[in-house]
């Protein structure tokens, strides 16, 4: 059996299948995406930060969801284009790496939930009690739940990986394009049955309070906006909610369809790519969908072109 000390041994990754024909179309594709998912999310950031008009607490709370976007993107992305290079032999990553980038895989995607979570209350008090709002959604609430939302995903994913690092390896190959918690306990020829039972609860557990938590506020703002006659405040609830459901049904059929397609090993090749595309879609989808719902945003850009078209008649 495989020597089980942490850190030791090199692992060999398995490689994203893609023909000599659409390499170069598939590698472009996705460094120029990556590069989009960059450039967004951090100058939104940037603009939210310097701009006082922008620094409010819904605003504020979608800095995290930006740093997210591009701490996800950023774990896989370099890491996928730096293989589709390599050929099978040299596709290596060393055990200590592969269980950081297990973690850091598993709490963005646990903080893609916990941060919509915070983001649902924040338009659930905007909503349904615009009176008390600026009370409540206070700089040190922002603060505190920003807080919150990373480290509950930072200690159940700690828990969640550590359960697979105790365990010993017989086998030295990663059956994925990237590590996860599942690629790691697969090394393993011990029972995983400890594994299996905290995944599972991990799962109920931030699964059921995400679809809970954010079925419980978009449905009492339901009742809000249909009992009220004000076209403003239903206006005001179809544009700051339409987005945030729209990111949070994209994170669960992404989520899922990797779970489902990874209980098929036929199907293999289209949960490599679905992994894939889970880090870089949503990430490049969340930065434009709530990006252009920012006016400021929206003036921006359109005097960046209005101020391009200008100096190309000249």
């Amino acid at each position: 059996m495989e020597n089980s000390t942490f850190g030791g041994g090199v692992l060999t990754l398995e490689g994203l299948e893609v023909t000599s024909r659409s390499f170069v179309p598939a590698f472009v594709l996705l460094l120029l995406v990556y590069v989009f998912i960059l450039v967004s999310n951090v100058g939104l950031v940037v603009l939210i930060s310097t701009e006082r008009s922008l620094q409010q607490p819904m605003h504020l709370l979608f800095c995290n969801m930006s740093i997210n976007d591009v701490f996800g993107a950023t774990i896989i992305v370099p890491h996928v284009l730096r293989d589709l290079l390599l050929s099978d032999s040299e596709r290596l990553i060393r055990y200590s790496d592969c269980v950081l980038q297990a973690f850091c895989v598993h709490l963005h995607a646990s903080a893609s939930h916990t941060v919509l979570m915070v983001m649902a209350f924040d338009r659930y008090v905007a909503i349904c009690s615009p009176l008390r709002y600026a009370a409540v959604m206070t700089g040190k609430m922002v603060a505190a739940l920003s807080a919150a939302l990373w480290a509950s995903a930072f200690v159940l994913v700690l828990i969640l990986v550590g359960l697979s690092v105790r365990l010993s390896r017989c086998r030295s190959v990663v059956l994925n394009l990237f590590c996860d918690n599942a690629s790691l306990f697969k090394l393993s020829c011990e029972s995983v049955l400890v594994n299996n039972i905290y995944g599972l609860s991990f799962t109920v557990v931030l699964l059921g309070s995400s679809l809970g938590s954010v079925a419980l506020t978009y449905l009492r703002i339901a009742m809000v906006c249909l009992s009220s006659r004000s076209k403003a405040l239903n206006g005001k609830a179809l544009q700051t909610c339409a987005s945030h459901l729209a990111a949070y049904v994209l994170l669960l059929v992404s989520g899922f369809l990797v779970v489902i397609l990874h209980r098929f090993p036929p199907l293999a090749g289209h949960r490599k790519v679905a992994s894939v595309m889970g880090h870089v879609v949503l990430p490049a989808l969340n930065a434009v969908v709530y990006g252009l719902q920012i006016k400021e945003v929206r003036q921006r850009i359109t005097g960046l072109f209005h101020r391009n078209k200008v100096a190309s008649t000249f």
